[in-house]
């Protein structure tokens, strides 16, 4: 087995050809995946949506106040998430109600938050 260099690649190129023939064909499976956390990368949005875990729905003046934003960038950022199938929204008379759209986004906003939080607490 190689060694770990200093510049995080391997001394020598070599690879298992049978795992990599058996895993490759399944890099497609990721399509559209990046979009998700794409979404989640904007700290704006990431920060409704780990409100929004906190929560069983928020509206629109609701984000806007827990975010320190205007209602219009709030909202924005909503209809973003909303869009990309992150979040659902109701009506409710003249008012927007914003919930995450499952609970897959509500566990993938929760693990990472765990996760980062346990990278803080190991170094």
């Amino acid at each position: 087995m190689s060694t770990i260099n200093k510049n995080n690649a391997c001394d020598t190129f070599c690879y298992n050809e049978e795992l990599v023939n058996q895993i490759k064909p399944k890099m497609n499976d990721v399509f559209g995946v990046e979009d998700i956390f794409k979404a989640l990368a904007d700290p704006t949005r990431l920060k409704i949506a780990y409100a929004l875990t906190l929560s069983k729905e928020l509206c629109v003046c609701d984000v806007a106040n827990i975010i320190d934003s205007s209602s219009a960038t709030a909202s924005h950022h909503l209809r973003l998430l909303y869009t990309m199938k992150l979040a659902k929204q109701r009506r409710e008379g003249k008012l927007i109600f914003y919930s995450l759209d499952d609970d897959h986004v509500r566990q993938l906003v929760y693990i990472a938050m765990i996760h980062a939080k346990e990278g803080v607490i190991n170094e």
